[in-house]
């Protein structure tokens, strides 16, 4: 709709007109869209629901992580030192704030994969560790350089802004990568996050 008053306001035709860089083009000619919404502002309301599309194709977003650590088979501590994340959620409408909440997600991840528990008193089944001096979660030395990359897609099946949302993507799939590479550095695999020392220590291999 918002197309529509523009293409009407430069006189072209709707389906002629393109919008990039802060500029309207259309029929050879090129306007700053300043100068078509003028002083006034210019919204629009629209709306989208479900078509036949839905239960046509799968509309879900992707990721893959990849993370490697560093293990001391002395003591059991575990060490992420690189970390990525290549996700495919769509038009990416805006790629810092995108980034930014992946980045947050495997920060996440990592958490989840190594400090972050709840300890439930068994008696009372209140928490025991309900504060941040006994709920460990990542800082920022836990955090190595964290890369995320987003694939070129437009999904033309979604919706008509061909976007699709990126929500829990980040941390999805995060923390299994940081406990399958403690299982490739050390042959231990365990299956009860967090990864803690007390469940390596008696399954590394001996000096």
């Amino acid at each position: 709709r918002v197309r529509e008053k523009l293409a009407k306001a430069m006189g072209v035709d709707t389906d002629s007109l393109t919008l990039k860089d802060g500029m309207a083009i259309g029929d050879n000619r090129s306007v700053p869209i300043g100068e078509l919404v003028g002083k006034e502002s210019l919204s629009a309301v629209g709306t989208i629901k479900p078509g036949a599309q839905e239960k046509q194709f799968n509309q879900a977003s992707y990721g893959a992580h990849f993370a490697e650590v560093g293990v001391n088979v002395v003591t059991g501590e575990v060490r992420v030192r690189r970390m990525l994340g290549v996700f495919a959620a769509g038009r990416v409408l805006n790629a810092k704030t995108a980034r930014s909440q992946c980045l947050g997600g495997m920060t996440f991840g990592i958490g989840t994969a190594l400090t972050e528990e709840l300890i439930h008193d068994p008696r009372t089944g209140k928490l025991v560790n309900h504060d941040l001096a006994e709920y460990h979660v990542p800082v920022n030395a836990d955090v190595p350089q964290l890369e995320v990359h987003f694939l070129d897609e437009r999904d033309i099946h979604a919706n008509p802004i061909h976007a699709k949302g990126i929500g829990e993507l980040g941390i999805s799939g995060a923390a299994p990568a940081v406990v399958n590479a403690i299982y490739n550095a050390t042959g231990v695999r365990v299956r009860d996050m967090p990864v803690t020392l007390d469940k390596l220590l008696d399954h590394l291999p001996a000096l």
